[in-house]
């Protein structure tokens, strides 16, 4: 098995200071002598860029910088991300300034000069409070599907929008698609696929047209399970022509039994008895739906379902069932509040956040037919 985990550094801070000699000193206290990584930039526009695209555990920033104050920086990160701390300091305290930090929400308001052991001090007990609040919030997310490009078809986009609203993501792919090309070829497709989604991949090596609806399939489902103890599932319809789908749907009803909330997605090769009842709106991450369909480029030229504008037409047409233009649609076989007993442990504290769905709609009486696998 084949498992990549794009693991999250310990302790990212994000400085945001136009004064380098401050810079330099919060870097000499908080990673030369505290071990915390610190990443510096002078620019609060690039500070909101990288605080969109890289993950972070506090964002450390000066008040007054021109362009955009360190109050504007913090109201724009809020908006982005409520649960990422944000500590405000500045050379220049007034009641104004600091009012305003307290007003939108600062972790933290501080007055240079530092002091050393107060910087590491709030520092540890920012990204401690933070990692515990997102925790407490956070969802885990299983994809399974039978073959390399299955889940990114049926449900990439809505995994991108757990993973901007900070869940942790896993795919499992039941084999390496041997009756579609080479194995290798088709295992780093899946590995680039995963990159792009930010997914833990999970890469096993059943045979393509032969996995099987009891163990080991079962097994290896369950398994995964238990080490990545997820509160939502993603697999296949049972609604579907290719065998492969269909027993990977049984074995995860199975394997996936006390995990509360459990979706099918559609593929290519589903039926018209695919009737989905959620659907999830994707415009803001269409694109990279996409580019994790485009990284199986040994399947693009032969797989006519892979074409990015019928990936688009198709959520185009669940869209007139969700807001936004683009959707995902999914048939619902739980939609619990959490994990019943046996997983206690994995349970979080309150009802998590999805990616919200528009309102239920009656079912379907047809899906949008594509092209299928090579079936047995």
């Amino acid at each position: 098995m084949t498992t990549i985990d794009p693991a999250a550094p310990r302790g990212r801070i994000l400085l945001v200071e136009d004064d380098f000699e401050a810079a330099s000193f919060v870097i000499q206290v908080l990673a030369m002598r505290n071990g915390f990584e610190v990443v510096h930039t002078a620019d609060p526009a690039a500070a909101l860029r990288l605080a969109g695209s890289e993950s972070w555990d506090l964002v450390l920033t000066d008040v007054e910088m021109p362009g955009m104050t360190g109050i504007e920086l913090l109201e724009s990160l809020r908006e982005a991300d409520p649960y990422l701390p944000v500590a405000v300091v500045t050379a220049h305290a007034t009641v104004d300034v600091a009012v305003g930090a307290l007003r939108n929400r600062a972790d933290d308001f501080q007055e240079k000069p530092l002091r050393p052991a107060r910087l590491a001090a709030m520092a540890a007990e920012l990204i401690a409070k933070g990692r515990a609040a997102r925790l407490a919030r956070r969802q885990v997310v299983l994809a399974i599907g039978a073959h390399p490009d299955d889940v990114e078809i049926g449900a990439s986009g809505a995994l991108a929008a757990h993973r901007e609203m900070g869940h942790d993501i896993a795919i499992l792919t039941m084999c390496r698609g041997a009756r579609g090309g080479a194995e290798h070829t088709r295992a780093g497709e899946s590995e680039a696929a995963a990159r792009i989604l930010g997914a833990r991949l999970y890469l096993e090596d059943l045979a393509d047209t032969r996995i099987s609806e009891g163990d080991p399939t079962i097994g290896i489902i369950s398994r995964v399970i238990g080490e990545v103890r997820p509160t939502v599932i993603y697999t296949h319809s049972i609604h579907d022509v290719h065998q492969d789908h269909r027993n990977t749907h049984r074995a995860a009803m199975v394997a996936a039994r006390e995990v509360g909330r459990v979706y099918c997605f559609q593929s290519p090769s589903a039926t018209v008895d695919f009737r989905p009842t959620r659907f999830v709106s994707i415009d803001s991450h269409l694109d990279v739906k996409i580019r994790a369909i485009d990284a199986f480029s040994s399947q693009i030229a032969v797989r006519a379902y892979l074409e990015p504008d019928l990936i688009s037409a198709t959520a185009r047409y669940w869209s007139r069932f969700a807001e936004g233009r683009y959707a995902e649609a999914f048939e619902v076989i739980r939609d619990g509040a959490g994990l019943a007993p046996g997983h206690a442990a994995a349970r979080p504290a309150s009802r998590p956040v999805i990616p919200q769905p528009a309102q239920a709609t009656p079912a379907l009486q047809g899906a949008i037919p594509g092209g299928a696998h090579d079936s047995a």
